[in-house]
């Protein structure tokens, strides 16, 4: 979770048509690989898909959270053997200004991005995905607006 001075959090829209919505909007996420930790790979994450490393760390989620993809939204080269994802949330204090952010410096996971309230931000997510945000939100609940 990317946080403005103003405590909005940045929110991308899926440049691709993800989960059979064209409007998709998530923050950025991504995997870990075998040679780092979570709060390495956040970190690579938010330089692969946001295009700046303009933050501090301030908080690790206390727990995983774990969400899974409706079986008719599963991707098909998944070939059954991915559900969801389990994740590590990091709230991190956005240190530069907006025209740090590109998010096409890598692939392109985005096509626009907003700071939004954390309201606004769980109106605008996929359905299924609203369980885990909520948790985000609420654990991170002093830090956004």
């Amino acid at each position: 979770m990317l946080i403005a001075p103003d405590r909005r959090i940045f929110v991308g829209r899926r440049a691709q048509k993800s989960y059979g919505q064209s409007d998709a909007w998530q923050m950025p996420q991504g995997g870990v690989d075998d040679d780092e930790t979570p709060v390495e790979a956040a970190c690579r994450e938010l330089w692969e898909e946001v295009g700046t490393t303009k933050a501090l760390l301030l908080r690790e989620s206390a727990q995983w959270l774990v969400y899974d993809v409706p079986e008719t939204l599963r991707p098909v080269h998944w070939k059954g053997r991915w559900h969801g994802q389990a994740q590590r949330w990091f709230a991190l204090a956005f240190t530069g200004a907006d025209s740090d952010i590109d998010i096409e410096a890598h692939d392109k996971e985005f096509d626009a991005w907003q700071w939004m309230t954390a309201a606004e931000m769980l109106d605008r997510i996929v359905p299924f995905k609203r369980p885990t945000y909520d948790a985000v939100v609420e654990e991170f609940r002093d830090l956004v607006k």
